[in-house]
């Protein structure tokens, strides 16, 4: 194990940095121990780990390999630690999370400030990517859990609880629109409008109603990033179309207006609090999970959205 262990942190480091010599500065060890330890285990494999370029070092597809699996060794590596501290009566251990962009404010810091202050000893590592990208993390072990949207047709994903978020248009609450509970797609014809890009998962419903209603979207803007077109639409830029859980924050507080897309064409997508089926939660992270399911809820329509006037 010892020798392994060596192994591992040696080869990962040259697979970050692409030098034997940047590896062996960063790990203050000699580069002849490093390329050493390299060249017996790609012995044992019969098989290079490196292609070895004049500009450096670059993985091979055995590297790549082998880089994808040393990830997986040292995350289980660390959720034994946290499973033994657990038995002398320890709550410490790092749990790493996978989120969309939309729960990068609001909620989840929220929840982080809350575990902060009951488990000190816990550290969290927040990973803030695409959809696709949160499923992949937690199917490849390189999270403990994830928050993404629509995990229905995915094998290998358990749904530890879920809500359901949907479509709406987003003003300035002084806006005619604002004012609405729900209105029709249709509504939005001759506005200027803030429209989501892709990888942004709202835009493929957005090019479905667009297909089937036959209504044009003046398409003023166009982002990938969902806080951006909500600052658009505080600035007055234009109409903005996210989901519910997209401006959480800011129609909680009254900044903006959110009326849901009526059309019945149009179903609610699922946001889902995940983890790895083959996977067992370290002690750290069933205390994360505990913590964020008991208050997932509170994600949903309509109970999300609620304006600071309703509030009052």
């Amino acid at each position: 194990m010892p020798a392994f262990s060596r192994f591992l942190r040696y080869f990962m480091a040259v697979g970050r940095l692409g030098s034997i010599r940047k590896a062996a500065d960063v790990l203050n060890v000699s580069a002849s121990a490093i390329d050493r330890q390299i060249l017996n285990v790609e012995a044992d494999l019969g098989m290079p780990l490196f292609e070895r370029l004049p500009t450096g070092l670059r993985l091979t597809a055995a590297g790549e390999i082998m880089m994808a699996a040393g990830g997986r060794w040292q995350k289980n590596l660390s959720d034994v630690r946290a499973q033994i501290e657990d038995l002398r009566g320890l709550k410490r251990g790092h749990v790493d999370i996978a989120v969309i962009d939309a729960l990068a404010k609001g909620y989840l810091p929220g929840i982080v400030r809350s575990l902060q202050s009951r488990y000190p000893g816990i550290t969290i590592g927040v990973r803030v990517v695409e959809n696709d990208k949160v499923r992949a993390a937690i199917m490849n072990g390189e999270v403990d859990f994830g928050i993404f949207f629509e995990p229905q047709s995915y094998r290998g994903i358990t749904v530890r609880a879920f809500v359901e978020v949907v479509l709406g248009l987003i003003t300035r609450p002084d806006h005619p629109l604002g004012q609405k509970k729900e209105a029709r797609f249709s509504a939005v014809t001759g506005s200027a409008l803030i429209v989501p890009a892709e990888p942004l998962a709202v835009s493929q419903q957005i090019a479905v109603l667009e297909g089937i209603t036959g209504v044009v979207l003046d398409r003023t803007v166009t982002s990938d990033n969902i806080q951006m077109i909500v600052s658009l639409v505080l600035e007055g830029v234009g109409i903005g179309i996210l989901t519910s859980i997209d401006v959480f924050t800011e129609v909680k507080r009254g900044l903006l207006g959110f009326t849901r897309i009526s059309d019945s064409i149009l179903r609610p997508m699922t946001l889902a609090l995940a983890t790895a089926t083959a996977r067992t939660p370290s002690y750290a992270a069933s205390i994360v999970l505990a913590e964020i399911e008991n208050d997932f809820a509170q994600l949903g329509y309509p109970g999300a959205i609620q304006t600071a006037a309703a509030e009052a």
